[in-house]
């Protein structure tokens, strides 16, 4: 990605993310309607209910598997493939004391966060162990981002995309088994998607040690080398905090929305699932500007990275509008998907969340593409404050907006949070892109 045409290699790269993504998601929507459907409303409420808390873990997680592969994307670029190697061995290493660590802590934690959160009594058990088995599986959903990462830093987005595709077709047989036939309810889901996620990672590992060729190892790489775990922690954990950091407001923000009832509950996960699918396009455009910044800026080339900016800003354009007449017009149809015809106040505020987000897409997409270039150039610590930014904003809105204007209030959460972090990221990529033209000026 260091040659050639901007906009169409970030295209092609995303496209296949893209897919691989949507899937991930697809995991999200199908839990959901499967259980709202066959499940009643206090089920679809249940697993709704601790999804900003599972943001936050799942998010921290899949940040530092993307800080992870930046290094490797970078020396890629740079054509230094046996410190590359070294990267590889290190993030696998670390990665197992990370998932496990977090996986315990975590599990034990459950009914502290639910009860912190102001969950519904009725809804309680069903949200407790939709969220333990969560946890439980933190360590497939670990693998499978890092490997993904370090396979897409390689310039190939498309080999996970597969493994995702046959997990994907799984989980969705495995929901309507665990529900239908065995009746296990909302922890049937959870099991299901934590079962398919881990094969699609044991799958992936065991394809990306047979299929490329310029990750195999010698005993030497393959040594644990404290000081590239320092530089990988360095740039993951941030990422990771980043994640963790933005999810902190939402929980405040679920925490205001779960004190509204079971129906606002219900409302709130319809709405988030779908919001989280449709802006699967923006978040992929930003992941791949990593890459592509990544590789750019090891290889000594800024106004590449300028030029990839300008690119994605157009698709990210482009994709805003479609989306915003399809969710204007579908919104309401859509929430079919996860409630019956006759429960209209669900479906109203359903939409009404819908068509508050949208209008705010392009906001969104500015975001996503900025803060993943920045990462992508190395500058983690940066990024992380605009995470800040948003969990200040949703913050503000749960103790002053929400209280006063109810559920229009929650709709506005996360737009105001956008905002917040736009006025970070777009002063802070000006003075990283011009440090970065001054020092290679200088170093050439």
């Amino acid at each position: 990605m260091t040659s050639g045409r901007p906009l169409p290699q970030i295209f092609n790269f995303a496209v296949p993310l893209l897919l691989g993504n949507l899937l991930q998601q697809t995991y999200s929507l199908v839990d959901a309607a499967i259980v709202g459907k066959f499940l009643g409303i206090n089920a679809l409420a249940s697993v709704g209910a601790s999804s900003s808390v599972i943001f936050l873990i799942l998010g921290f997680c899949n940040g530092c598997c993307g800080g992870f592969g930046i290094p490797i994307a970078q020396k890629f670029g740079a054509r230094d493939y046996s410190t590359m190697r070294r990267y590889v061995a290190v993030s696998l290493q670390i990665s197992i004391a990370i998932s496990i660590v977090l996986a315990i802590i975590t599990s034990l934690l459950c009914g502290n966060i639910l009860s912190m959160m102001r969950t519904p009594q009725n809804i309680f058990h069903g949200a407790y162990l939709y969220l333990l088995i969560t946890f439980i599986g933190i360590p497939f959903t670990f693998f499978y981002n890092l490997l993904s990462s370090i396979i897409r830093a390689l310039g190939d987005s498309k080999t996970p995309f597969w493994f995702l595709l046959l997990s994907t077709v799984l989980n969705i047989f495995l929901d309507l088994f665990c529900i239908l036939v065995l009746g296990w309810g909302v922890a049937g889901a959870a099991i299901a998607t934590v079962f398919s996620q881990g094969v699609s990672a044991i799958l992936c590992y065991f394809y990306m040690n047979r299929k490329f060729q310029i990750l195999k190892s010698t005993r030497e790489e393959m040594k644990y080398q404290s000081k590239l775990a320092r530089t990988l922690l360095y740039i993951g954990v941030p990422m990771g905090l980043q994640f963790s950091i933005t999810a902190i407001g939402s929980i405040m923000l679920q925490s205001a929305n779960n004190a509204l009832g079971t129906a606002c509950v219900a409302a709130f996960t319809a709405a988030m699932r779908i919001k989280m699918f449709c802006m699967t396009p923006l978040e992929s455009l930003g992941i791949a500007m990593a890459t592509y910044s990544g590789q750019n800026y090891g290889a000594g080339k800024p106004e590449r990275i300028k030029q990839g900016i300008k690119s994605a800003g157009l698709m990210m354009i482009i994709y805003s509008v479609f989306m915003f007449a399809t969710l204007f017009i579908g919104a309401r149809t859509f929430a079919l998907m996860f409630v019956d015809s006759n429960e209209t106040a669900i479906l109203d505020n359903t939409a009404l969340f819908l068509h508050v987000s949208v209008s705010f897409f392009p906001i969104l997409g500015t975001l996503c593409i900025f803060r993943y270039t920045i990462q992508g150039m190395g500058y983690t610590n940066l990024a992380i404050f605009s995470g800040v930014s948003e969990m200040i904003a949703r913050i503000l809105v749960s103790i002053f907006i929400v209280p006063i204007f109810g559920y229009i209030g929650v709709c506005f959460g996360d737009p105001t949070a956008w905002i917040a972090a736009d006025l970070f990221l777009i002063p802070a990529f000006i003075w990283i892109y011009k440090r970065t033209r001054r020092t290679m000026t200088v170093s050439n």
